[in-house]
């Protein structure tokens, strides 16, 4: 009998597994098209660290911002062919054209100039510089994946666009055209065990880099704020069960410049978790930056209906000396969460 029941429960204990999400900044973007790929067939060192450390950390879903996109997707073919290589498979993926680097005619930098990296939708050298892709062990819809990222920055309700003294900057044509998204704002279902879930994801503008008028910052406010306004329903059904937000804000609620309103309410959201993520220390800091210091502006924000079994940064070791790889992939730290259904 003790048999017959421990076998009746081995689905649920298989069920029962929780499922980790992370979010890593690589900062693998070089500058300029066909380099990344040559790199990562190559073996550059900064290709493995960022490797090594997913294989560390294992994740179920994964997205990885700082990811030039290619045309083709062969970069990130031969990424995930490194992966397998090394022993972490991720079978299914997600990637399209970023705003980054997306060429217009305009000078919507207001530097008095055109065709610079400033007057790309997303500042970038070339288009999908510093992109983003999502990996994952289980299916992709990708058909049903919502892309945002086309969203014009004046038609998100509420939002605050640059002016110099009454005037819109850089101009009216340029707004006009200006996208919100510096990135993508992607939602993106994902077939995992026990059902399916959603993952958000974005990588915002860093506020600063500007002027007066504080463009950068009025965008990185706006680009967090899509995110509370999506699950609103202001741009048609969002998803109200077992969903996560992962990326890059950009943004930390304390410390360093930006408009804190924006990330102190998308942290405070009733519909939301924040699981604080901590290293071995106790920091919850996911980027270093020279001359700034660590700052905590890389987020997982689960939905409430999940259960939070587990979350981390993973930078240090137990005794808190930085791990190698961690150290020569990026300035950013890889978190990740671990998430069971209520």
């Amino acid at each position: 009998m003790i048999r017959l029941l421990v076998l009746l429960l081995l689905p649920c204990v298989a069920q029962a597994e929780p499922l980790r999400i992370a979010s890593f900044n690589t900062e693998l973007s070089r500058k300029g098209p066909g380099q990344l790929l040559r790199d990562i067939r190559r073996g550059d060192d900064q290709v493995d660290a960022v490797v090594d450390i997913l294989l560390a950390t294992r994740p179920d879903v994964v997205s990885l911002q700082g990811l030039d996109w290619d045309h083709d997707g062969l970069a990130l073919m031969a990424l995930r062919q490194r992966l397998r290589e090394k022993g972490a498979d991720f079978p299914h993926s997600f990637a399209a054209q970023p705003n980054s680097g997306l060429e217009t005619d305009l000078d919507l930098d207001g530097d008095g100039e055109t065709h610079g990296p400033g007057d790309a939708q997303g500042w970038g050298r070339f288009t999908g510089q510093g992109g983003l892709a999502v990996l994952s062990r289980y299916p992709i819809d990708t058909e049903g994946v919502a892309d945002f990222s086309a969203l014009l920055w004046r038609d998100l309700p509420g939002a605050t666009l640059p002016t110099v003294d009454g005037a819109a900057f850089p101009s009216e044509q340029a707004q006009s055209v200006q996208r919100l998204s510096n990135t993508v704002h992607w939602v993106i279902p994902i077939d995992a065990p026990g059902g399916r879930i959603t993952v958000m994801t974005f990588h915002a503008s860093p506020p600063v880099f500007d002027g007066p008028e504080d463009r950068n910052g009025l965008r990185n406010r706006d680009e967090i704020r899509f995110w509370p306004l999506f699950l609103d329903g202001a741009f048609g059904p969002a998803p109200t069960a077992r969903f996560v937000i992962a990326g890059d804000a950009n943004l930390d609620p304390v410390n360093g410049e930006g408009r804190k309103q924006a990330i102190h309410r998308l942290l405070t959201d009733p519909r939301l978790q924040d699981p604080e993520p901590r290293d071995s220390t106790g920091s919850t800091a996911t980027v270093r930056w020279k001359g700034v210091g660590d700052m905590r502006v890389d987020y997982l924000l689960p939905s409430a209906d999940w259960l939070i079994e587990d979350a981390g940064v993973y930078w240090t070791d137990a005794a808190g000396a930085p791990y190698d790889a961690a150290m020569h992939a990026s300035r950013h730290r890889l978190i990740w969460v671990d998430l069971s259904a209520r």
